[in-house]
């Protein structure tokens, strides 16, 4: 498996973890000792449990969003990925940086997202 290969199949369930909400399938993407940036200069979200938790208090609707993907760059142990995420209800489009470091099981070790919303 290559690393984008890695990183295609994080994502895949991490999309997955989004329309389910299911705390096994959101605490599957992470390490035990994961920390979870919201926002680059936020206090993350650090361990399984707290990542299950803040995702959950901050839970998108099952079937609400749209999300588009692509890499900027994917190495070793680091991969940027540029996303586009839609809402319909209210209509919103955010653009998104997605900073992810993944460990050789393909569990991330550290999540980092920017996210901007477009102007009305």
């Amino acid at each position: 498996m290559t690393h984008l290969d890695a990183v295609t199949a994080w994502i895949g369930n991490y999309r997955a973890a989004w329309e389910s909400n299911d705390p096994a399938d959101i605490g599957e993407l992470f390490t035990d000792d994961a920390a979870y940036f919201t926002e680059p200069y936020a206090k993350p979200w650090v361990g399984r449990e707290a990542i299950v938790a803040g995702w959950l208090e901050h839970r998108d609707a099952p079937g609400t969003t749209a999300f588009d993907w692509h890499p900027v760059i994917v190495t070793d142990d680091l991969a940027i990925v540029e996303a586009t995420t839609r809402y319909e209800d209210p209509a919103r489009t955010y653009s998104n940086l997605w900073v992810l470091r993944l460990d050789q099981t393909g569990r991330a070790r550290q999540f980092t997202e920017w996210w901007m919303e477009h102007p009305g």
